[in-house]
């Protein structure tokens, strides 16, 4: 079971970013263009909050059956000296929790501001945060704190 929820959040963190991705390409384009806020487009905005809270519930079941994470919370005092184990048991969770967060907060803000150009920027600004903070926590092959393949 956990080399399959490995696979699958591994997979699935590939389809946030692209979607967050999009989303920001599209908030852009409509802040700086003055477009209208179509349909297509809140369907992006609510598809790309929903998909990540898919991506925070493997991510969280996968937390709790990792070997490392368990590793890390019996042997607190010797794990934390371990940036790689660290990494598992704090960091990765505590700034993904804060980009699910930010993603959140942004696409209920969004949906709730009255003219197209404020929904535009507050998914711009909200999703942008939450891209960066995703781009720290991902522990990407050349990453300094922890690193993994591109997909395991």
């Amino acid at each position: 079971m956990y080399q399959t929820l490995t696979f699958l959040h591994s997979l699935f963190r590939w389809i946030v970013l692209l979607s967050l991705i999009y989303s920001v390409w599209i908030a852009f384009r409509g802040y700086y263009l003055h477009k209208i806020f179509s349909g297509k487009d809140d369907l992006v905005r609510h598809w790309t909050a929903t998909i990540a809270h898919i991506q925070l519930v493997v991510g969280i079941i996968l937390y709790s059956k990792s070997p490392v994470v368990k590793y890390f919370w019996k042997n607190f005092n010797e794990a934390k000296g371990s940036l790689d184990i660290l990494f598992f048991g704090v960091i990765h969770i505590a700034l993904m929790l804060t980009a699910i967060v930010l993603i959140t907060v942004g696409s209920a803000l969004a949906k709730r501001k009255e003219t197209d150009r404020e929904k535009f920027r507050t998914m711009l600004i909200w999703y942008i945060l939450a891209l960066v903070v995703i781009f720290i926590a991902i522990p990407w092959p050349f990453s300094p704190f922890a690193n993994r393949p591109f997909l395991r």
